[in-house]
């Protein structure tokens, strides 16, 4: 399973993420939001696009890290990215 990891190399859950799911050998596609301005500019349209983002927007977060599987799910939970594995 391939899966798309939106976040930071500064955020700590960014970070425990990638070592998670490199550790069970899944393919990882990370866009980093502090390294490239075309990721940020594209994870900002999904973020104001999608109801997913509501509850980060309502308390002040960004909603990273933000996981994009290869069938189109995401979400913003480690743990529901593992039960899919």
């Amino acid at each position: 399973m391939h899966v798309t990891i939106i976040g930071s190399h500064l955020c700590p859950d960014t970070l425990y993420a990638i070592n998670v799911l490199a550790a069970r050998k899944v393919d990882i596609t990370f866009q980093n939001l502090s390294a490239s301005l075309a990721d940020l500019k594209a994870y900002l349209a999904l973020r104001e696009s999608s109801s997913l983002f509501d509850g980060p927007k309502a308390n002040g977060t960004l909603g990273i890290p933000c996981f994009i599987l290869e069938d189109g799910f995401t979400t913003l939970e480690l743990e529901e990215v593992l039960a899919r594995l």
